[in-house]
């Protein structure tokens, strides 16, 4: 280490509360993704599990909900993250991107699922959401 590295301010490196604090951003948005989808169709919003999702007005609500789902989740990340909160918020966003890009190699390979348009929409969000989620992390925290 050397002299300016331990005169920082900056708190020691930790890396199980790094990965504590990507997973709980991570479950975040995959539990809250999943239940607000579960309660969509059981409300009859969305059509029967297993049915495709055609209608664009259905895709856009998913659509919003999942970025700022993601938004959320990089909070949550920068939030607990021990240090460098937007590292922490990118690297879920990251994550998120290449996850996401199955979901287009799915569409792809399986076409009728639903229109492509909205995998590929997923993906491109992705990194700007994340971003967003560490922004609001550092305005809401700048003091601290």
């Amino acid at each position: 280490m050397t002299d300016r590295d331990q005169s920082s301010n900056a708190p020691p490196r930790n890396l199980p509360r790094s990965i504590g604090a990507f997973f709980a951003g991570f479950v975040a948005v995959v539990v809250l993704s999943l239940a607000t989808d579960e309660v969509l169709h059981l409300l009859g919003v969305y059509p029967p599990w297993g049915e495709p999702m055609n209608d664009v007005g259905d895709n856009l609500l998913a659509l919003a909900y999942r970025c700022a789902y993601g938004v959320m989740g990089s909070y949550i990340a920068a939030r607990l993250a021990p240090r460098s909160p937007m590292l922490h918020a990118m690297i879920l966003g990251i994550v998120g991107f290449v996850v996401s890009l199955g979901g287009v190699v799915i569409s792809l390979t399986h076409p009728g699922l639903g229109p492509l348009w909205y995998p590929i929409a997923i993906v491109l969000t992705a990194i700007p959401n994340a971003w967003l989620g560490g922004v609001l992390h550092r305005a809401w925290h700048r003091s601290s």
